[in-house]
Order: structure tokens, then sequence, then C-alpha cells
């Protein structure tokens, strides 16, 4: 008896261990502010900060990667950034927004995790690039530690598409397609 009491409660809980960030298809992100470090700016030929938040995300398409501040994470879903680069989106309908967890680094490696942030935004002036020295956005989201969550969205907002950790091949164009679609 005790073991099917045990099943039953291990069943209703796996979707618990499957899914560990609060994010859903259909809805919209949790509102959060970055006000540690924030959305970097080119000014001037100078990176700057600015505070932001997930209302500056509406009005376009966006692929929102979040990432642990580790090359690891980065790593993990390069094959879609490529395909997003490759496919050549119309600047004034869509953008790519990164949000770098800098409090998931490794030990030592803050400065290195935000001057890496800052060369990404010179050699890709047309992507948001969000520094989030608190780990703010990741806390609110529940999202996982040392991963990469990649959250599509819609110009008002709706999550079309949300997956923690690699995309596979069908995955990515999946995400394409959605891109395209909502375009």
């Amino acid at each position: 008896m005790k073991n099917k009491t045990l099943l039953a409660l291990l069943a209703a809980a796996s979707p618990l261990f499957a899914n560990a960030h609060n994010l859903s298809v259909g809805s919209t992100l949790p509102a959060v502010n970055v006000s540690n470090y924030g959305e970097i700016v080119l000014k001037d030929g100078a990176t700057e900060y600015q505070a932001w938040a997930t209302k500056d995300l509406l009005g376009k398409v966006r692929v929102v990667q979040a990432i642990a501040g580790r090359s690891s994470s980065k790593e993990l879903n390069a094959p879609l950034m490529a395909a997003i680069t490759a496919s050549k989106f119309s600047e004034d309908n869509y953008q790519t927004t990164t949000i770098i967890n800098q409090d998931d680094a490794i030990w030592g490696t803050g400065s290195f995790v935000k001057s890496s942030a800052e060369s990404s935004k010179e050699e890709f002036p047309w992507s948001s690039m969000v520094l989030d020295e608190s780990g703010t956005v990741a806390s609110s989201w529940a999202l996982k530690e040392e991963s990469s969550a990649i959250i599509v969205q819609d110009k008002q907002g709706k999550i079309l598409f949300v997956k923690e950790g690699a995309l596979n091949e069908s995955e990515v164009t999946q995400v394409i397609e959605l891109i395209k679609a909502s375009l």
C-alpha cells in the first residue's frame, strides 16, 4: 500500500520536475525589473547600462534567451542563435533579447562575464543584451542554474514557446517557423 501511495505522489509531482520554471505557453512573462546593471546600450561608441523591465519586450516578436553567466550555458543554444542570424529577420519586427545571469557565474569570473556581454553587444548591436547582476530574472522565472532558457513571444507578449536546456534540431526549426508566422 505504501508503494502505491508513493507512486501516486511521484506521478502527481513529476510535472514539477520536468519544468522547473514558471513560464507557460499562452501566458505572458512574469513582470521583472533589472536595475543592477540592466540593458547594455551603445552610446558614442561606449557601452552603458540602463534599467530594464519585461514591459520593454513588447512591440516586436522576440526570442528571449535567459542564460547563466557561463560559456557552457551560452553554447547550449548556439545553433538556434546561428539559425536566427542566418534568417535575417526584419529589425523593425523582430529582436533577440539575451538576459545574462551574472549571479550564476563561476566564482571569480563576474568581471569576465560583464566584459563578454559588452563585447557581444558591440558585435551584435541590433540585439538586446541585459546583464542581470543579481539574478533577478532567473529567480522570478524559477529558471534552472547553469542552463539556458529559450522563450519565443509575440508582439503582445504572449509566450509561444518555452524550453530550458538545449534545443534539438526540430525545436530550432519550430522556433524559426514560429517567428516567421508571428511577423
